[in-house]
């Protein structure tokens, strides 16, 4: 008896694209519950925090540090009033946080008034509730500018009421935001101030930043994960531009 030969069943839709479709949603949502969440990247587009941070450093923000406001919260989105989960910022902190302004633009500077605080400068040195922080001075800071010019700058020790320490820079003693009135930090809000005294738009200037409402507040700079010093679209030049030593360094 002969055997007819078995016909061939023709297979199912390859779910190939449905895979990776549903691979690429998945991976857009988390991404955005830990970019929300946990930790978002920023990068540094200016010199007001050196020596601490320099242009070109990408570092990592904690979203949970002070909690969760509507500026938590991407695309803009409004679902509640005020902090959840808040808690407060130590002085000396360096901070993300949304220009009081416009609300959109993100500022990073150092926590350096809290909610009651009366802070001044005069002839360039912080006072914190009438007293002068300690300031001791170190080596010069070596600014490498255009064309491979080097200008030294004084550099500090600046340690807080707290005991926290930083490095600052100091050129002059003699500019407006070197002698200024005293601020009186209100109730809910901060008063951040850039490391590099002066070459920073900060609370000092109350009609540009002024103090900082904590639902402004974003996080607090953790550490660096990337740093480059050029264009980081510019590949072919990684080998000479790229800061391998500043690479996974903690932010203090």
């Amino acid at each position: 008896m002969s055997e007819t030969p078995s016909s061939t069943v023709p297979s199912a839709p390859s779910s190939g694209l449905k895979e990776t479709i549903l691979t690429v949603v998945y991976a857009v949502i988390i991404a955005l519950v830990v970019r929300t969440l946990a930790y978002e990247p920023f990068n540094i587009p200016s010199g007001s925090m050196l020596p601490t941070l320099l242009v070109g450093d990408y570092l990592f923000v904690s979203k949970f540090s002070y909690g969760y406001s509507t500026y938590s919260l991407p695309f803009g989105m409004q679902l509640f009033e005020g902090r959840i989960f808040a808690s407060e910022p130590e002085r000396g902190d360096v901070a993300v946080f949304k220009l009081p302004s416009d609300n959109k633009t993100d500022y990073i500077k150092r926590i350096i008034g809290l909610p009651g605080d009366k802070i001044q400068v005069i002839k360039g040195l912080l006072h914190v509730n009438g007293k002068a922080v300690e300031r001791r001075r170190r080596d010069d800071y070596i600014y490498r500018g255009v064309g491979g010019h080097s200008l030294p700058i004084p550099r500090f020790i600046e340690t807080l009421p707290n005991g926290r320490e930083h490095d600052i820079l100091e050129e002059s003693d003699e500019e407006f935001k070197d002698n200024t009135m005293v601020y009186t930090v209100p109730e809910g809000n901060y008063f951040a101030m850039g490391d590099n005294r002066d070459h920073s738009k900060d609370s000092r200037y109350l009609s540009g930043v002024g103090f900082i409402p904590r639902k402004n507040l974003v996080g607090r700079a953790e550490f660096l994960f990337f740093s480059i010093d050029g264009k980081v679209w510019n590949f072919w030049k990684w080998p000479w531009t790229i800061r391998f030593n500043r690479f996974f360094q903690s932010i203090d």
